[in-house]
């Protein structure tokens, strides 16, 4: 095991990929290189707020050296660790549709790459450290509730068994840096806190669209526009690095061994999106820049995981037409792999990876019904499955039911040959009713936003100026959504708790009738004894597939209120909860780990 003296370095990306010549630290557009070298900026009196052990172990750093007086000084950038080679990575990103030119690592700050006992490379980063030339108007700091959020959740998504980057520490300061939390024009200060980030890499598409040519739409372009030197150099360096198997089988050429990447990263991404789904997880903010080369979840910002299901969930309040949905990640994903494409059409031309691209559909649809098959718990595969699965969300919408609850209580439920199928069978009916929103948290979610006088004045623009709606309103979207709460609330204005759970509890049992039926077709040829075997299978499948228990909201609220009072008892989890082992599906069935 290693110490935080001798941590195995090999930071083999600054020597591979181009470095820029000067370290001017002050925002600029940086042409001609990958990476920017950096320093960090020291913080007063730095104190680890919280570690995660499994995480530390990928590096091989044990628990001693964390506990050590000195860590928070290391793992804040106030000292350097030896061996490290600070550096900021160039990249550009399509932002809500649009091509936004460099971006870059304005937070963050790679430390380098270490080697493990078992030869495995691990990059380490620093998130909030200070100011890169790509921090543009921004101070390069993060602060105690958003590295918070950002640290339970990497560290939840692990244990859920969704491919994620890792947190391996949280590290706050007496440093104090102004932050608007309302957006109402009255900072307050807060504490300036750095993250320790980990995974084999943190390239992402956007690290290919530096090289991309003025954008008609956004006026844009990357600042290496037409270097297709760069382009090949990535590739080369992806290739060779995080997917050995395809330099090897195209060692004669670039573009086929790129053919294969796309394959591959396309594959990968669509596994990503299908454990999001699955989980109930919104990303919030799926730019360019925010999608993993290795289909890595990356860069938790606006993220949520889903309480009362609704397909069109928005957790990012800047996504006012809700580009970035939870039903919408599919598409969203697959949209940014044409992008990727795009970027890297001086090695592959767009007519070969254009088929890659369209297999996500395929690729996506496969992973998310054996997914939800498995939620199910049904083991054959019919056709009539997806409609089963879209119903149940439909059921679920409708009743604005709790999504991790609800189906984690459908294993409550027996096979229709086992002999407590009907005990049970009115256990999960009774349990899916109590998931049930009421009336007054229904009330609540369909409040409108806008003011009537809003709506109509939205309404009068629309006739005249329906440009105007889209610059200060967010388009016609935003009122139609405004529209459908207004006429929601009317609808649901008289309605009681009682009927509700009335016609909850019949649209319940009109699904599970379904539900029943599919089940039966599960235990054809069985007998008494092979059906009850069966049973427990699938339950126990169930209950490795669907958590009981994810990071929700208010947990990590929480955290954040009392780690501001000085209390960072609620940022920390125990790894003994997490039941089933990692390398197992689902990674946890009955608790999840924060930590």
């Amino acid at each position: 095991m290693a110490t935080l003296e001798t941590i195995n370095f090999d930071n083999k990306v600054l020597r591979t990929l181009p470095v820029d010549t000067s370290e001017e630290n002050h925002p600029r557009q940086v042409r001609g290189a990958c990476f920017s070298l950096v320093k960090p900026t020291p913080l007063a009196n730095p104190n680890t707020v919280a570690y995660s052990k499994s995480a530390f172990e990928l590096i091989d750093l044990p628990e001693k050296e964390i506990l050590r007086d000195d860590f928070a000084e290391y793992f804040s950038g106030s000292k350097h660790i030896p061996g490290s080679k600070t550096a900021a990575h160039c990249y550009c990103g399509h932002q809500f549709g649009y091509f936004a030119g460099q971006l870059g690592d304005g937070a963050t700050m790679y430390l380098g790459e270490v080697v493990n006992k078992k030869g495995e490379r691990w990059e380490i980063q620093f998130k909030g450290a200070g100011k890169t030339p790509f921090s543009r108007s921004a101070d390069g700091r993060k602060v105690l509730r958003s590295s918070i959020r950002e640290f339970m959740c990497s560290e939840a998504m692990y244990f859920l068994g969704v491919p994620t980057t890792r947190a391996g520490c949280c590290v706050t300061s007496d440093s104090r840096i102004e932050r608007d939390i309302n957006y109402d024009g009255n900072s307050i200060l807060e504490k300036c806190t750095v993250i320790l980030r980990i995974a084999p890499t943190f390239l992402r598409f956007g690290s290919f669209e530096t090289v991309l040519p003025m954008s008609p739409e956004s006026g844009r372009k990357g600042p290496s526009d037409g270097r297709k030197d760069i382009t090949e150099a990535l590739l080369q360096y992806t290739i060779t690095e995080f997917f050995p198997e395809i330099a090897q089988s195209h060692a004669d050429s670039l573009e086929d061994q790129s053919l294969a990447l796309m394959d591959e990263v396309v594959r990968l991404t669509a596994k990503l999106v299908t454990e999001w789904q699955g989980v109930g997880f919104c990303h919030g903010v799926l730019n360019t820049d925010n999608m993993s080369i290795l289909g890595l979840t990356i860069d938790y910002g606006p993220f949520g995981f889903l309480d009362a299901f609704h397909k069109d969930h928005i957790c990012n309040a800047s996504d006012g037409n809700g580009r970035y949905t939870y039903g919408k990640q599919p598409e969203i994903c697959k949209w940014n792999l044409s992008k990727l494409a795009q970027a890297i059409q001086m090695v592959l031309p767009l007519e070969k990876s254009k088929p890659a691209v369209e297999k996500f559909d395929e690729i996506f649809n496969q992973l998310y019904m054996q997914k939800m098959r498995r939620k199910l718990g049904m083991v054959k595969e019919e056709d009539g499955d997806k409609e089963l699965v879209e119903s149940f969300l439909q059921t679920l919408q409708e009743v604005h039911g709790d999504f991790t609850n609800s189906f984690r209580s459908l294993s409550i439920m027996s096979l229709p040959g086992c002999c407590d199928f009907k005990d049970n069978y009115e256990a999960v009916l009774t349990e899916l009713v109590a998931q049930g929103s009421s009336v007054e948290e229904l009330k609540k979610f369909y409040k409108p936003t806008m003011h009537p006088r809003e709506l109509q004045m939205i309404m009068m623009l629309l006739q005249s100026n329906p440009q105007v709606v889209e610059m200060m309103f967010g388009g016609n979207l935003a009122y139609q959504k405004q529209m459908e709460k207004m006429e929601k609330m009317e609808e649901i204005r008289n309605l009681t708790d009682d009927d509700k759970k009335k016609s909850d509890k019949e649209k319940w049992e009109a699904w599970l009738q379904k539900y029943s039926e599919r089940l039966e077709r599960e235990e054809e040829g069985l007998s008494k004894e092979e059906v009850e075997d069966l049973n427990m299978r699938r339950v126990d499948m169930m209950n490795k597939t669907n958590p009981k228990f994810i990071l929700r909201n208010y947990i990590a609220q929480n955290a954040i209120e009392a780690a501001e009072n000085g209390d960072y008892s609620e940022s920390v989890g125990d790894e003994d909860t997490c039941e089933v082992p990692p390398d197992e599906i689902g990674r946890a069935s009955n608790k999840v780990a924060t930590l």
